[in-house]
């Protein structure tokens, strides 16, 4: 089924078009390699590459070679790339940002956004929410949990509310807010073997999203 414009921009052709701009968009300090942008956005490297050289024939992105690996990052000097960022880091950047984040922190063993945001990127109708829920799920440091918060609210510019659970609490709880999220959009941030998988909006569960 094609996609149509996302309710969360609907300036944008797609979803995938939207978490490939916040993903390169709202990282302008770091070079990424198509495959590292797919890889992060759950999408096609032939995806990326396409959308990758709109932005460079744009001016708002760079690229070189490094052997056989293509190299892309912002470019800031674009006099379009300061409000399109804001854009892109109120509408599409906490999948990008959170999920860069979140993946450098041990002992996570799962991290969704739910709630509003959730809604919202699953096509629900209604208004751009002002904060972001996530649940993390393991036994990450909470120091370096909460700098990572810290951080992704700068360039989110919003509150970022996390819960922190154990992977033993979070497999044990049979009680409302469990199945209240489990009821509800989420969307994948981190996760690994062993714990069980939030759910999409019709209520089976999440697989990864294809090209």
């Amino acid at each position: 089924m094609k996609q149509g414009s996302p309710l969360l921009l609907p300036l944008l052709r797609t979803r995938v078009q939207g978490d490939i701009l916040a993903a390169v968009l709202l990282d302008p300090e770091h070079e990424q390699s198509l495959t590292d942008i797919a890889r992060l956005v759950g999408t096609s490297r032939v995806t990326v590459l396409r959308e990758v050289d709109r932005l460079e024939a744009a001016g708002l992105a760079s690229t070189r070679r490094l052997g056989n690996t293509r190299l892309a990052r912002a470019r800031t000097d674009n006099l379009v790339y300061a409000p399109l960022a804001e854009l892109l880091a109120v509408t599409f950047g906490p999948l990008a940002v959170l999920r860069s984040l979140l993946t450098e922190i041990d002992g996570i063993e799962h991290a969704f956004i739910h709630g509003s945001w959730a809604a919202r990127y699953s096509e629900r109708p209604g208004s751009v929410p002002g904060d972001i829920d996530v649940l993390v799920i393991g036994e990450p440091d909470r120091d370096q949990l909460a700098d990572v918060v810290e951080e992704a609210e700068k360039k989110l510019r919003r509150e970022v509310n996390v819960r922190r659970v154990s992977t033993t609490a979070w497999t044990d709880d049979e009680g409302p807010f469990k199945r209240t999220i489990l009821s509800s959009p989420t969307v994948e941030l981190v996760e690994n073997e062993g714990v069980s998988r939030g759910r999409d909006h019709d209520g089976e569960p999440l697989a990864d999203r294809g090209a």
